[in-house]
C-alpha cells in the first residue's frame, strides 16, 4: 500500500454468504497481496445457517493470514464487528462486506485521503459527488432521507454513514467500538457518532458500488429497525448521556485499580 507503513487488519462480517464468500475472500487476499503491505483478514461468520463456515474453513490451509471466527447464532452485523476488535493486530482496520459490492481496490483511495487529510476515520460514501453508484431509485430515496435525519439529529461531518467500506486507525477502533450497543444496521451510525463525539476526524471518500443482488437485502422491517435504533442512539447520546458515563465509570474504575495496585 503506497505511503502506508504498518499492518492492516481487514474485517469481513459474513452471514449466509455461501454464494459469494470464496470469491470475496480470495479477491480481497489477491488485492492486498498486490498492495504489498502486511495484512490479516478476519472473517466473522455471524451464525450462518448455510455452508459459509465450511467454505471458509476450507480456505484456511491455503491462506495462513486468514482468521476465521464464528458466532454460534446470528447476533447481528454490529455485534459481530464489535467482537472483531478483540482479534485485530494491525495499525489500521478496514471493514468490507463479504459480497464485494465495494471492491477492495478502493481501499487505496481511503488510505490516500487518510494520509492527505490526516484523518482518523475515512468512510466510503454513496452520496459523495464523485461516487459511481448503481442503485435502484427506492434505495437512493431511502439513503437521502436517512442522511437528512442523521444531519438533523447529529450534525455529523459526513453524508452517508451506512456504506460498508470503512477505514479506521486501530487505536480509534479500540476506543470507539466497545461503546457500541446497536447490533444491526444502525451500528455504523453509532460508531461514527461516538467517534465524532470523542473528537476524532471523519472524512468521506468516493466509491464505486455495483450491487451483486438486484435489490439488496434491506426491507421495510430493516428500515423501521434502523430508524428506531437511530432514535435510540440520539437518546443515549444527548438525553441519557450514556456514552459520557461510560468514560466516567471506566476512568473511576481505573483509578480504583491503580490505587489498589499501589498499596
Amino acid at each position: 500500500m503506497k505511503d502506508i507503513k504498518g499492518k492492516i487488519s481487514i474485517v469481513m462480517p459474513a452471514y449466509n454468504e455461501a454464494d459469494h464468500i470464496v470469491f470475496g475472500v480470495e479477491e480481497t487476499i489477491k488485492t492486498f497481496e498486490e498492495f504489498g503491505c502486511p495484512w490479516e483478514l478476519i472473517v466473522i461468520d455471524d451464525g450462518s445457517t448455510d455452508a459459509t463456515y465450511e467454505l471458509l474453513q476450507g480456505l484456511t490451509q491455503k491462506y495462513p493470514q486468514l482468521i476465521i471466527k464464528r458466532n454460534s447464532s446470528n447476533i447481528g452485523k454490529g455485534a459481530a464487528i464489535r467482537k472483531s476488535v478483540h482479534f485485530i493486530t494491525g495499525e489500521y482496520v478496514v471493514f468490507i462486506d463479504a459480497d464485494l459490492d465495494l471492491h477492495p481496490l478502493q481501499v487505496q483511495t481511503l488510505f490516500d485521503i487518510m494520509r492527505l487529510d490526516n484523518s482518523d476515520v475515512v468512510i466510503g460514501s454513496k452520496l459523495h459527488p464523485n461516487s459511481v453508484v448503481k442503485y435502484p431509485l427506492q434505495r437512493r430515496i431511502i439513503s437521502y432521507a436517512y442522511y437528512f435525519l442523521v444531519r438533523l439529529l447529529f450534525n455529523l461531518p459526513c453524508h452517508d454513514t451506512q456504506t460498508g467500506l470503512k477505514l479506521f486507525k486501530a487505536e480509534v477502533a479500540r476506543k470507539v467500538f466497545p461503546r457500541i450497543l446497536v447490533k444491526k444496521f444502525a451500528f455504523d451510525l453509532e460508531i461514527l457518532v461516538n467517534a465524532h463525539h470523542l473528537g476524532y476526524t471523519i472524512t468521506e471518500a468516493p466509491i464505486v458500488l455495483s450491487p451483486k443482488r438486484r435489490y439488496g437485502r434491506i426491507g421495510i422491517d430493516s428500515v423501521i429497525s434502523t430508524f428506531l435504533d437511530t432514535l435510540a442512539v440520539f437518546y443515549r447520546m444527548y438525553i441519557l448521556h450514556y456514552y459520557d458515563r461510560i468514560d466516567y465509570y471506566r476512568s473511576k474504575n481505573m483509578a480504583k485499580e491503580l490505587k489498589r495496585v499501589r498499596r
